[in-house]
This record gives C-alpha cells, structure tokens and sequence, in this order.
C-alpha cells in the first residue's frame, strides 16, 4: 500500500455545521494563519448556496482564508486559474452532491492533477457525503439502502484514486447500506469496505492509519478473510451467501492501521 505525504479527512455526510464542529474544526486545527482553504462545489448543481454556507462554517471556525471553487464543466477544470487557486492551497473541501459529477468533471484533467499533486506534497483533502465518496480508487454510484445484499444490484465506477486499497461508502447507518457495502467487498475481496456514518469521519494519517472523528461509528469490511461466496454465480439478484468477512464496527476514540489490516485504541498513544 503506498504512502502518502498528506492527510484525507473523509466524512459520512451530514456533519456538524452550527454547533462544536468536531469534525470540520479540522481544518483550521491542522493549518496555519494564513494558509488557503478551498471548498469545491463540483458535486453539487447549487454551488453557490453550498459555497456560501461552507464559506460561513470555516470562517466561523476560525479560518482567515477560504475561498470558493466552482468547477462546473471539464472546460473549467482545465482552465489554468482554476488550477492556480488549487495549487495555492494547503487544504480542498469536496462537498457533497453526485459522486458521478465529481469523477466526470474532474476525471484527466489539469485540476485533477493539480488535486493529486496537492495531496502528495503534504496537503489536506477533506470530503463529505459525494465528497467521500470520490477518494477511493472504486466507488459506489448505486445501491439498495436498507435491504438485504443481494447480488448484481451495486453499481461501482472508477474514483478519483486518492484512497487505494479501499471502498467507502457514506450515510452508513443512517440509510441502511450495510448491504450494499458487504456486496462491494464480496465483488472486490482484495479492498477494505469503510462505511462511515453521518456526523462521522476518518482522518488518514501519511504512515496509512487512520482515527476515527465525530459522534457515531465506522464500520470496516475485511474482505481478505472471505472463505467463500456466490458472488460469481450466475443468477442475478440472488440474496449474497459470504462467508468468514471479517467486520470491525469502531466509534471516536478508535482507530485502524490499513498496513496490518489491525483495530487500534488510539487513547492507549496518549
């Protein structure tokens, strides 16, 4: 698994905007006065009124510098000004909205790298929702919520390949999507499922462990471990057979080493 120099913040939806803000409090805990903050609207069809309203969490939180990138067509996302303001960066902000227009819009093109690049020189990528969605090489587009795994009924597609070794999934709890991540780590048995609740996130660390922040859980699927399945049969959306998935359900205060696939007690550091 390779390592990174920077720090993915990825978060289930639905963070805390008005209250203590534990989880987007981040950004102005891990950057200095003077540093850049860039929220990117790709995801959203209302970029502004999203804009806007990041614009105010991070400005109440404590940060001086936040500017608002609207990248709405590929056109856009090759042009070099846009490009510059990320590279002026030190932390992006994906919000959330359609995963799909993330990857479609920003998919080869020159803001692409210039994200990419941002993250291997030591940068924060922060994402909610669609947000989280992206960074994962492979990524849930479609799904059944709160039903039982079944097979042929996920849809998947390339990410943005920030997150290797992984698929996330997010709303976890809240919209039932046990199933549909069990049917991702049974179609891709090599990768850990992360499915991350709303109020919730992981904070990836450059050495590829993680902590987990906010006020609910994440649940990691091990599909390295899987005995057997009927995955490959042929009979589509059968109910999933899957056998000795390792499950690992962690809240705040936990954490997870992605090199030895290992649950650690981070307040055991301290």
């Amino acid at each position: 698994m390779e390592t990174n120099k920077g720090y993915l913040i990825v978060i289930g939806g639905a963070e805390d905007k008005k209250g203590d803000s534990v989880i987007l409090k981040q950004a102005p805990q891990m950057l200095s006065k003077g540093e850049i903050l860039t929220v990117l609207t790709t995801a959203t069809e209302q970029p502004e009124e999203t804009g806007r309203i990041y614009h105010g969490v991070f400005t109440r939180l404590g940060m001086d510098k936040v500017q608002i990138l609207n990248i709405n067509t590929r056109k856009d996302a090759n042009q070099p000004d846009n490009c510059r303001l990320i590279e002026s960066s030190r932390c992006l902000f994906m919000t959330g909205g359609d995963q799909l227009r993330i990857t479609s819009i920003l998919g080869g093109t020159r803001a692409y790298e210039a994200i990419k690049e941002l993250y291997r020189a030591g940068g924060i990528i922060m994402g909610t929702s669609a947000g989280a969605a992206v960074m994962s090489s492979t990524m849930i587009v479609e799904g059944n919520d709160n039903q039982p795994a079944r097979k042929c009924t996920l849809k998947m597609a390339p990410g943005l390949g920030l997150f290797d070794g992984v698929i996330i999934d997010q709303h976890f709890d809240q919209r039932g999507r046990f199933g549909r991540l069990m049917c991702a780590v049974a179609e891709n048995p090599d990768v850990l499922g992360i499915g991350i609740d709303e109020d919730t996130a992981i904070k990836l660390y450059p050495d590829m462990h993680f902590e987990v922040i906010g006020s609910n859980a994440v649940t990691i699927i091990d599909g390295k471990t899987i005995l057997s399945s009927n995955v490959s049969e042929l009979r589509p959306n059968e109910i999933l057979a899957i056998t000795e998935a390792t499950v690992h359900v962690i809240p705040q205060g936990y954490g997870f080493d992605l090199k030895s696939r290992k649950v650690k007690r981070m307040k055991d550091e301290e």
